[in-house]
């Protein structure tokens, strides 16, 4: 089963939470043994696991990413050549195992959208469960 939703972002560079809507589409699938692969067709976006409780951690991960990228001079025509290279550095899918109906995230993960290039009214998000 697939299912694709879209967001909106509110600031140019932030991180969602999406794990409910992982957790939804997993129950609404049917699949009980399996994985869910998550995944964003954007290039200025990425999909990642990260630590799911502490706010603060996401402004400092999101901080790092800036002064990692900040002072580069870009051979790339547009400006918004760091949200480029920030989705590849981070990925733009995730997959995790599927038991017993759930996706079997660790204690304090969950799943973000991460923007890069914003803000946007639509940035799609596309879940795929997979049985086995």
């Amino acid at each position: 089963m697939m299912t694709r939703f879209q967001l909106k972002t509110e600031h140019t560079t932030q991180m969602i939470n999406i794990s409910g809507e992982v957790k939804e589409a997993v129950i609404t699938s049917g699949v009980k043994e399996g994985i869910v692969v998550v995944f964003t067709p954007h290039t200025t976006a990425s999909v990642t696991l990260f630590e799911n409780i502490d706010q603060n951690l996401r402004r400092d991960y999101l901080k790092l990413l800036k002064t990692y990228m900040s002072g580069q001079e870009y051979s790339h025509k547009g400006d918004n050549a760091a949200g480029h290279l920030k989705s590849a550095m981070t990925g733009a899918s995730v997959s995790i195992p599927v038991a017993d109906g759930k996706p079997l995230f660790g204690e304090w993960q969950g799943i973000f959208f991460c923007e890069f290039d914003g803000p946007r009214e639509v940035r799609d998000v596309i879940i795929k469960v997979i049985n086995g």
